[in-house]
Parts: structure tokens; C-alpha cells; sequence
């Protein structure tokens, strides 16, 4: 693929993409339910491997169920088995000298059309998909699968291009030093979320735009939407066999993966107790490897707002429920533990939470009323209503909600529990579900109260706080300066945005390698430097040999 380089191009101007608001009457609340209409009436949609640019229909189905109506399926989808797995390892090897031959200008046009696609021509088709298959409402579902996966793609490439052009800032005389970001040797495995669109696209696009192949198992939950943006990567331009799209059984095919010689690093998303298996696994099979594998993580959260005394209530109890209670609780961002001043929550706080709270509606996201949907499925399900009882049965009290209706859908009521106990069960273990727990706290332990929430959970990903005193807001921010690598002040602990607030925490939640930012293309590359000298030497010896 050689081509002439006849110019240092610079890549258009990026902004956050416009997010669309969905008004009722409006030409994008019409298009939508367009494509839910549509979406519903052409159900289920057969979902094959892609490997190689070719689809692999391999007879092993699997189903991805509706979770707002769980007897239909928005897909069937083919498993991949273990030769579909190999061959798309190979196909990934063997496509990556071309694929980091490229250009880069021809890489970065390539994802720059992706971004146009996503938020142009299938916006409407990635954002009912997320509606239908992931339960978000459709606000949620446009901040993620249209907005955020556009913001991705071109920050993206924003990013390389700004990392590309780190050089060395000094020269000596006749020579000329460069530095090249090569891309990793071997591929790339990528093991995306249900619960963000925008990550399933994310994992797999931030390696290959700097000339990695990789190998990319999207979550069960979430196969439709996945394989959209593999149909859209490819309209845009990624070769055959630079990224593999491999649905199928998360132990197996993750294992094939790292026991691969070739196997050269991991982009995951998803639990904790998963992530730290994985590394054990690689670590493990360290012998086989060519080098040292990346490995690069966000996992879950046990995230916080803390409310002092001068806070603004009525600010307080709405990001409150907007951090706890947006997607079903189902973002690793998620508000779940909250320390409320002992002052604030008699005066109004209690009153006006509970209020706003008994104001929300759940149901189907279909029905464009409803604030909440259901959670992703039987099992989150079960263990969040178990998480419930548990709470119950250590004597917290239930304050709203604590109930749920799973005879079509897996519906949960937004739920507040009150606890005595800021070491109780649903203060310290993540839930991932609607149920926020609340410690209120003698307004004289405010710096206790810091101290507990650090070292409560083995978490560390986000925390919010709330006060109008700028003294409070220091003296949490040094105190709970390793609590979360995403801190907000008088905001909900959800909502970063590519570009604005690089994402990821440290402790438990992952390895803080700021998705969203320049940072975590860092972590693809393997830089090499290079000398070149234009002055030949006349002698071998120094000055100093001379006599």
C-alpha cells in the first residue's frame, strides 16, 4: 500500500456531538419511534461472527431477550466455536502489517466517517436498538449510542493525531531524532459491556485506530447494537479482518484469546471479579506470550455523594436521583451510597427526596413517559432484589420502593434504604441496580464521615460533593483524594463526557487509564526512537585520548 505522503494534513475542528432532546412533536421523536416500530415489527434479527469480512453462521444460538418483555428477542445470535475463534486470531494477525501500513490520515478519514454515520444515517437504528435491547429510555440511549460513540470516534482520532506529533524537543548538531508509536505485536483482545453502546465501540476502535487488529467479544446483552457498529465500521472503511466480531460464551472465547502466543493485550469492561480472573489467567500463561501483554480495565464502582450542611437541597435531591436512578442504576458511574447532614436531611432533604422519588414512572422504554425501564435480566434481577432483602434483614428500613415486577419485564421500583450502619451490606457491595442506601451523619462528624466513606468500599470510580461552603468541598477533596478518579462538585457522580471528563477510577474500578482522553491510547502503542546521523565520524577516539 505505498503512497506517496505529499502533505501534513490536520484533521477537522472537533466538538461534542449535539444531543437531540426527543420532544414530544418533534422531527427526531417521530423518526425514532419510526425505528422502534420498525425495529419490533422486523424482530428477531439474525446475528452471525464476522470474521475475516465474512459471515460465520456456526449453528450455535444464543438469544438476546428483550428486557422489557422478556418472551421475545431482539436477536439470535451464532457463537462462535473454537475454529471460529482461531481463524479469527489469524485473520487478525495477517491483516495487521497493512492495517498499520496505512496512512494515518487514512486511518483517522476512516473513523472520522464512522462518527458521521453514527450520528447521521443510523443514529435513529443504534438508538432503538439500545432501547430495545439494553432497556435505556431514550435520552439515555441518545447520550450513549449516538452522542458518546460519535464523541469516541472523533476525539479519537483528535487524540492520535495530537500523540503522533509528540517529538523529541531537541537535536544535536547533524542528526535528527524521531519517535514512531508502532502499534502493538500481536492483537488486541476487546470484551465490551452491556450496559454503554458507546463502549462496544469504543474498546475495539481505540486499538485499531493506531494500526492495531483486534478480536472483539461483545456482551450477550447487548450483541444487536455491537453488531450495528461492526456493520457501521466496516461501511466506513475498516479493512476485513482488522476487527473480528466474535459473539459467543465469555469463558470460552476470552480463553482461547489469552492463551494465544500472539496475544498482546486486553480492553475490557465489565466485573470486578471477572477482570481480576483475567489477570490471573494472563499472568499465568506469561511464558507463552512474546512480550508483556497490556492489560487495560474499568470495572465496577461503589460510587458516593456526600451532602454538607450548606449544600442547596433542592440541587442535592435531583442529581441525587438522577445519579442513582438513570438507567435502572445500571452504569458503573452509578450513585449507591449516600451520606447525608443530619441538618439537611430533617429540614427538607428527606421530604423532598422521597417526594420527587414517588414521581417516577417505570415501564417499557417504548413508552417515551417512562423515566425508568427494566434491568438487563433473570439474573440482575434476582440479585438486585436479593441485595434488597439482604438490607432488610440487617434492619435497614425501606423508605421507597423495595419491590419489583418480573412477569413480563424485569422492572425494579426505584428504592432508598435508610441504614444505622454505614458498614452495612448495601453500602459496601456493588449492586448495580436502582437502590440507593443513606447514612445521615451528625453535621460535627462531617470529617469522620469522609473517612468512612474511603475506606468503606474497595472501590474507587466516582463520588460527588455537595456544599456551599468552599472549606467542605477541600477538605473532601483532600480527604477522598484516592476515593474516586471521577470527582464532581455539586453534580450527580454519572454523565463524564468524552473530551471534558476522561473516565476511570483506580482501587477496584480498574486501571485508570482515562477512556475518553489521550491517555489511554498510550496504552496501544509501543513507541520506537529513532536517531539518524548526517555527519559521518573521521575517528574513533575521544578528545580526551590524546596525548
Amino acid at each position: 500500500m505505498s503512497t506517496p505522503q505529499l502533505a501534513t494534513f490536520k484533521v477537522p475542528a472537533i466538538e461534542n456531538e449535539p444531543m437531540r432532546s426527543y420532544a414530544a412533536g418533534s422531527a427526531e421523536r417521530k423518526g425514532l419511534e419510526a425505528a422502534i416500530a420498525q425495529m419490533q415489527q422486523e424482530l428477531p434479527f439474525e446475528v452471525p461472527c464476522i470474521v475475516n469480512g465474512l459471515p460465520i453462521r456456526t449453528g450455535n444460538l444464543a438469544k438476546q431477550p428483550i428486557p422489557s418483555d422478556h418472551a421475545r428477542h431482539l436477536c439470535i445470535y451464532h457463537e462462535a466455536d473454537e475454529s471460529t475463534v482461531a481463524s479469527a486470531i489469524d485473520g487478525a494477525l495477517a491483516a495487521k502489517a497493512e492495517w498499520e501500513a496505512m496512512p494515518w490520515n487514512d486511518r483517522a478519514a476512516i473513523f472520522l466517517r464512522a462518527a458521521e454515520l453514527v450520528s447521521g444515517k443510523y443514529r435513529y437504528k443504534l438508538v432503538a436498538a439500545t432501547m430495545l435491547g439494553q432497556g435505556k429510555n431514550a435520552w439515555q440511549a441518545e447520550i450513549d449510542a449516538a452522542a458518546e460513540l460519535s464523541d469516541f470516534f472523533r476525539f479519537g482520532v483528535k487524540y492520535v493525531e495530537e500523540l503522533y506529533a509528540q517529538q523529541p524537543p531537541k537535536n544535536s548538531a547533524g542528526a535528527w531524532n524521531r519517535i514512531e508509536y508502532r502499534a502493538l505485536e500481536g492483537f488486541v483482545l476487546a470484551v465490551s459491556p452491556f450496559n454503554f453502546t458507546a463502549i462496544g465501540g469504543n474498546l475495539p476502535g481505540v486499538p485499531a485506530i493506531v494500526g492495531n487488529t483486534v478480536v472483539w467479544k461483545p456482551s450477550p446483552a447487548a450483541t444487536y447494537s455491537n453488531y450495528l457498529i461492526y456493520q457501521i465500521l466496516a461501511e466506513a472503511g475498516v479493512p476485513a479482518g482488522v476487527i473480528q466480531f466474535v459473539p459467543g460464551p465469555p469463558p470460552e472465547v476470552v480463553a482461547q484469546a489469552i492463551s494465544h502466543p500472539s496475544f498482546a493485550a486486553l480492553h475490557f469492561t465489565g466485573s470486578t471479579f471477572i477482570f481480576k480472573k483475567l489477570w490471573k489467567d494472563i499472568a499465568a500463561n506469561l511464558d507463552k506470550y512474546k512480550g508483556y501483554p497490556r492489560i487495560v480495565g474499568e470495572t465496577g464502582g461503589k460510587n458516593f455523594h456526600v451532602i454538607h450542611k450548606s449544600a442547596e437541597i433542592r440541587n442535592a435531591v435531583l442529581q441525587t436521583i438522577r445519579g442513582g436512578f438513570e438507567y435502572q442504576g445500571q452504569k458503573c458511574s452509578a450513585l449507591s451510597r449516600l451520606y447525608v447532614s443530619s441538618s439537611l436531611w430533617s429540614s427538607g432533604f428527606k421530604d423532598l427526596l422521597l417526594s420527587e422519588v414517588a414521581k417516577i414512572t417505570v415501564g417499557p422504554p417504548s413508552d417515551f413517559s417512562n423515566f425508568m425501564g427494566p434491568v438487563i435480566g433473570r439474573p440482575a434481577y434476582d440479585k438486585i432484589m436479593g441485595f434488597i432483602q439482604k438490607a432488610k434483614d440487617a434492619g435497614g428500613e425501606v423508605l421507597a420502593g423495595g419491590t419489583g415486577d418480573d412477569s413480563k419485564g424485569y422492572f425494579i421500583q426505584p428504592t432508598i434504604i435508610l441504614t444505622k450502619d454505614p458498614e452495612s451490606i448495601t453500602m459496601k457491595e456493588e449492586i448495580f441496580g436502582p437502590v440507593i442506601t443513606i447514612y445521615v451523619y451528625d453535621d460535627a462528624n462531617y470529617e469522620k464521615t469522609l473517612e468512612i466513606i474511603d475506606n468503606t468500599s474497595p472501590y474507587a470510580l466516582t463520588g460527588s460533593i455537595f456544599a456551599a461552603d468552599r472549606k467542605a468541598l477541600l477538605t473532601a477533596t483532600n480527604k477522598l483524594r484516592n476515593a474516586a478518579g471521577n470527582v464532581y462538585y455539586n453534580e450527580k457522580c454519572t454523565g463524564a463526557v468524552v473530551g471534558q471528563q476522561p473516565f476511570g477510577g483506580a482501587r477496584a474500578s480498574g486501571t485508570n487509564d482515562k477512556a475518553g482522553s489521550i491517555s489511554i491510547f498510550y496504552r496501544f502503542i509501543s513507541a520506537r526512537s529513532m536517531k539518524e546521523n548526517f555527519v559521518g565520524l573521521e575517528d574513533f577516539q575521544y578528545p580526551s585520548n590524546l596525548i
